[in-house]
């Protein structure tokens, strides 16, 4: 996701390199039928970008789900949130 993510960023001359741009991502297991199973992903993104390129991210971070192979091919089966946490960079 968070590769994906990045290329949509950098299509709109985002710059993701690893002081701007970082994840946190949490998860939730629960017994489900005597079985552990992963049920809920949450990623918390920050990125530090220039205040013009706002805009751009949020669209980026809007659309680029659809685009995630890997949360395409989980996202039947768990629960996959997301927010964008955004700073001016210094």
């Amino acid at each position: 996701m968070m590769g994906t993510l990045a290329t949509v960023l950098a299509k709109k001359k985002i710059r993701t390199f690893q002081d701007r741009y970082m994840a946190t991502v949490t998860g939730d297991i629960e017994d489900v039928n005597g079985v552990l199973k992963i049920v809920r992903i949450h990623v918390h993104y920050n990125l530090k970008l220039p205040a013009d390129k706002r805009a751009d991210a949020e669209e980026a971070f809007n659309n680029y789900i659809t685009l995630c192979p890997a949360a395409q091919s989980v996202i039947e089966a768990i629960n996959i949130t997301h927010e964008l946490e955004m700073a001016d960079e210094a």
